[in-house]
């Protein structure tokens, strides 16, 4: 790890579970890293009335949960606390900001930045309540964890509302995905090798599938899941975010804006989906009671505090397509739904079959060249060929390069989170989403959020423990395809 330079940092929402079980792990992870600087300073933010040691002890219990007890050092562990200090701040009420002043003792000339791990309507109010208390500097950052608003409208005043205190360059709206390591390892792949960029477009590719599974189901957080769904918790950041950095062309350097102008691209040239064609391009689901690793689980209207009659999507599949000339016909099959057989994110590539077979078919062979990108579980790279079985005949099967990201580099890995708080720090804006970046992939979402409120249709139901509706396999099947799910 670089060394950084001296900071602040200041968490709102510092007692939930955000901050507890990824936030603060991480900065113990780069503190450590960093040989313990002393010119650190982290402030935690909350409605609830603890002293510092009783933060500081909720801090302790959680933390030993999330960071592995081989990487848990008490005496490291002592002098990262003694970093840290805690003020009951209700985000709510902008005008009770007047004790942080003093905290910052005038300290202008360092890197501030502000963390709102909130609900997304506290962002404007608590940037406002900065600006009124005189927290703002040159060298203030602001970063905002989604979901950043609820449609394209939504989002939008929340944008307006940030910059009316903010220029863009000072906002950091954050989505983590963009900080794992495979992706960033899709950049390497893409525009540091030369053998992958004449491949990559419509005469190579014949489809690409993205998936993002998970096993949980609302788990207790059906107040926050229900309004929104898996098409904004899921589709409309994350999944949009990974399909950028799959189609977009190379950019001219590897800096922020010409990496976000190159995404920015692909989402203008998304073919809308709306009323008109949403049956075909488009399935939404809802799980049923089933089982989850040999467990029972209930059924999603059956979670607590999830609405009898609630209509709110689970599963969602979609075949979205990239009008221009790279990409043209080429399909981006997009799936992510709570309850599936397993937990996984992956971008698969499929190459076009060989013209001509020359050699003895076997029914796996038709997938031969295929590159797939493991973002979890386990973080990796695999290519796969067709080659001969030794032996008699030609006899051939498709064999994986297998790139494990932990076997080949020993020492540990980077949480998506690590990463993106150094970046904030570093005022590196690469890995973050733009304003009109977030407003192009709500334009895309909205007319299929509409889409399916005019088709007033039920989501269809799939057994928990399984890979979503049949219809999800009909929409891939009707291009003659088939979802990936072997491990």
């Amino acid at each position: 790890m670089s060394p950084l330079q001296d900071f602040d940092l200041i968490f709102f929402g510092a007692t939930g579970d955000l901050a507890l079980r990824k936030l603060l792990p991480a900065l113990y992870y780069a503190f450590r890293d960093n040989k313990r600087p002393a010119g650190w300073r982290i402030l935690g933010l909350a409605r609830r009335g603890l002293s510092r040691e009783e933060y500081l002890g909720l801090l302790s219990d959680n933390c030993r949960q999330f960071i592995p007890a081989a990487d848990f050092d008490d005496a490291t562990w002592g002098d990262f606390c003694a970093h840290i200090d805690y003020l009951p701040v209700d985000g709510t009420n902008p005008d009770g900001f007047s004790a942080l002043p003093a905290w910052f003792q005038n300290r202008a000339d360092r890197v501030r930045v502000f963390y709102l791990s909130t609900a997304a309507r506290l962002f404007g109010p608590i940037c406002e309540g900065l600006a009124r208390h005189g927290l703002v500097t040159p060298l203030t950052r602001v970063v905002l964890e989604k979901p950043l608003g609820h449609d394209c409208a939504s989002a939008e005043a929340i944008n307006e509302a940030v910059g009316s205190i903010f220029p863009e360059q000072q906002i950091f709206r954050i989505d983590h995905y963009l900080g794992k390591e495979p992706v960033q390892n899709l950049l390497a792949l893409r525009f540091g090798n030369s053998i992958f960029e004449p491949l990559w477009n419509r005469g190579s590719v014949r489809d690409v599938q993205i998936t993002i599974a998970e096993q949980v189901g609302a788990e207790g957080r059906g107040e926050y899941y229900d309004p929104s769904g898996a098409m904004r918790d899921m589709v409309q950041s994350h999944m949009l975010q990974l399909l950028c950095i799959v189609a977009m062309e190379p950019p001219t350097s590897i800096n922020a804006d010409a990496v976000r102008d190159e995404k920015l691209k692909v989402l203008r040239a998304l073919r809308p989906i709306n009323a008109a064609n949403i049956k075909e391009k488009t399935v939404r689901g809802q799980y049923r009671a089933g089982a989850v690793n040999g467990k029972p689980v209930p059924g999603y209207l059956d979670e607590p505090g999830i609405p009898a009659d609630s209509r709110t999507e689970t599963y969602v599949a979609i075949k979205a397509e990239v009008d221009n000339w790279r990409w043209s016909g080429v399909p981006f099959f997009l799936r992510t739904g709570k309850r599936l057989p397993e937990r996984m994110a992956e971008i698969v590539v499929n190459f076009h079959p060989v013209p001509h077979a020359i050699l003895p078919q076997s029914p796996s062979s038709g997938e031969a060249n295929r590159l797939v990108i493991r973002l979890q579980p386990d973080e990796g790279v695999k290519l796969f060929l067709l080659v001969k079985v030794p032996g008699e005949g030609m006899r051939v099967k498709p064999v994986a390069l297998d790139l494990d990201f932990a076997e080949t580099f020993k020492h540990r890995q980077w949480e998506a989170y690590e990463r993106l708080l150094m970046e904030v720090i570093q005022g590196n804006l690469t890995l973050f989403m733009r304003r009109d970046e977030l407003a192009a992939a709500w334009r895309w979402v909205d007319p299929i959020l509409e889409g399916w409120h005019a088709l007033d249709e039920p989501p269809k139901p799939y057994t928990a423990g399984t890979w979503g509706p049949a219809a999800a396999s009909a929409l891939i099947l009707r291009d003659g395809l088939a979802w990936r799910e072997e491990a």
